[in-house]
């Protein structure tokens, strides 16, 4: 790459995270006040079956949630002006626009259905909608996120004609039709890992950070341009939100947000052919999703808990860490492992 574009593309990222987070900063608070006005409120928190989770979140009980759209709907809302204005305006809005058919129509997309789904759940949730309390039951949900990554899945193999992974440091393997199963298996182990991860003030937002900045950093060297111009717009308006989601949260991220963000962070790691790198960039992920299936397999085995509260970190919870501490340290962990595979990765492709 040469000098002139490389400067003008990092300009490109830069202006569009700046003007992201201008606009998540000042929607937010807006945003809350509709939800607090509206009532659309974390309420009535179980304590059965939950014991340890109601003893530290009983307190957070009337806090606004379904936050989440606003980053997504923010990122979308741009993405629409800037393409309506280059082609009618031109100019800078061009240098702006990040809608490309090839980069960024399926990420926008997983973005915008998978964050009406997350929406759907939050307003039955929480007008006790549905069955046990209202909210979608976990067979429906499966069944409709499935759907959604199917479609992905399908549009990448047979639209496409992708089937290609990549193996760091081995080469790169055709593996026919089973491409559809492991695109699948990312996208929902992301979407529902990135639910679990969601439990405390902040933490979620700080994990999608480190992994976000990481896929922009490749999405970068790849020559993606427009994809990594979209996720620096994702990052501005994370990072915006997260001023707000920050211990004491004054609004949640939701189902909306969670996996409207976790089913997106999946369908990059498959457009850059990186997923196998994907467990760095989403460590956490993995320790919560691990913590759960550790738990249920032992109770189920042997009548017994390893932890004692999942995901992992009610377990610190109770152990008596503070809520702060442990989201803090949890970042540190995510960036230490976003680090360590972006080192792999460019180690793997350029060497």
């Amino acid at each position: 790459m040469i000098k002139g574009q490389f400067i003008f593309q990092l300009t490109r990222l830069l202006s569009l995270l700046g003007i992201s987070f201008i606009l998540t900063f000042f929607l937010t608070p807006l945003f809350i006040r509709l939800l607090d006005k509206v009532n659309f409120k974390k309420r009535n928190i179980r304590r059965e079956g939950t014991p340890i989770f109601y003893k530290y979140h009983k307190n957070k009980s009337g806090t606004p949630t379904g936050g989440g759209i606003v980053i997504w709907l923010t990122v979308i809302i741009l993405s629409l002006i800037f393409l309506f204005l280059s082609k009618t305006a031109d100019g800078i809005f061009s240098y702006l626009n990040i809608v490309n058919r090839a980069q960024t129509y399926l990420p926008l997309a997983f973005l915008f259905v998978a964050g009406l789904i997350g929406l759907l759940d939050d307003i039955l949730g929480i007008y006790k909608i549905g069955p046990k309390g209202g909210g979608l039951e976990m067979g429906l949900k499966i069944v409709l996120y499935s759907l959604v990554s199917l479609v992905g899945a399908f549009w990448f193999y047979f639209k496409l004609n992708w089937d290609i992974l990549y193996i760091p440091f081995v080469a790169y393997l055709r593996i026919g039709w089973l491409y559809i199963l492991f695109f699948y298996l990312v996208i929902m182990s992301t979407a529902f890992s990135s639910n679990e991860t969601d439990g405390l003030d902040g933490l979620l937002g700080g994990v999608l950070l480190f992994g976000f900045s990481s896929y922009m950093i490749i999405a970068f060297a790849l020559g993606k341009f427009d994809l990594a111009a979209f996720l620096s717009a994702i990052l501005g308006s994370l990072l915006a939100f997260l001023f707000y989601n920050v211990y004491p949260a004054k609004v949640f991220m939701g189902d909306t947000g969670s996996f409207a963000l976790g089913a997106t962070l999946g369908v990059i790691a498959m457009l850059t052919n990186t997923a196998l790198f994907l467990p760095f960039f989403a460590f956490i992920f993995v320790i919560e999703s691990a913590s759960v299936i550790i738990q249920k397999f032992s109770k189920k085995l042997k009548g017994k808990k390893v932890f004692y509260s999942t995901p992992i970190h009610h377990h610190f919870q109770e152990k008596g860490w503070a809520e702060p501490n442990i989201v803090m340290r949890f970042w540190i962990i995510s960036a230490l492992f976003s680090g360590l595979g972006l080192i792999l990765f460019f180690l793997s492709k350029f060497l």
